[in-house]
């Protein structure tokens, strides 16, 4: 009963580790389900950017990044974890497989310089906005690629239809990481 009143229920960090790992590839999966199909792209609004910036701000560089490959996986291991239900190689070779490679290039940013920081909320709002800033990049970088568009044709539809729902899911993450981070600390 101590161990409670102490907060000190985690015993086997490891353990809490893999536990994290597992929620947030779920999370992210379950984010790809959240989603606003949009006419003019073919890349819709979802919510797993929401859960890659945590994801790497939680749980650090190298479990953040771990969760984000493992939810890959999944999906490349035929799983329907991928936003309408996609999965395999061909889906990661569509439009939004450079936005799928930007997910784990945003966990290491967030991952590296989040711990580097204050915890004031504009500088983790300005991490997770540079973080979100690579992960549209690497979309566009892609849907120029793959649609053999011009790169203000692959900005037209793959960044700025997104730019005012990834400021409010960076908003939202801000507020959550600010809130769940003196707990997690302890946790991880």
């Amino acid at each position: 009963m101590q161990a409670i009143f102490n907060k000190e229920i985690v015993i086997n960090k490891p353990a809490c580790r893999l536990i994290g790992i597992f929620t947030f590839v779920l999370l992210t999966g379950f984010g790809a389900f959240v989603r606003i199909p949009l006419p003019f792209t073919p890349v819709p609004l979802t919510l797993q950017t929401f859960f890659v910036l945590l994801s790497a701000a939680l749980l650090g560089r190298r479990d953040g990044t771990i969760s984000q490959l493992g939810y890959i996986s999944l999906g490349l291991c035929g799983l329907p974890v991928f936003s309408s239900a996609g999965s395999g190689i061909l889906y990661l070779l569509g439009p939004t497989g450079g936005y799928l490679f930007g997910f784990i290039l945003a966990s290491i940013f967030v991952g590296t310089f989040i711990e580097k920081i204050t915890n004031k909320f504009t500088y983790v709002l300005a991490v997770f906005l540079i973080a979100d800033l690579i992960l549209l990049c690497s979309g566009v970088i892609w849907l120029k690629l793959t649609l053999s568009c011009s790169l203000f044709g692959a900005f037209l539809i793959g960044f700025f239809p997104f730019i005012f729902g990834d400021l409010l899911k960076s908003i939202i993450a801000s507020v959550v990481y600010i809130k769940l981070q003196p707990r997690i600390r302890e946790i991880f």
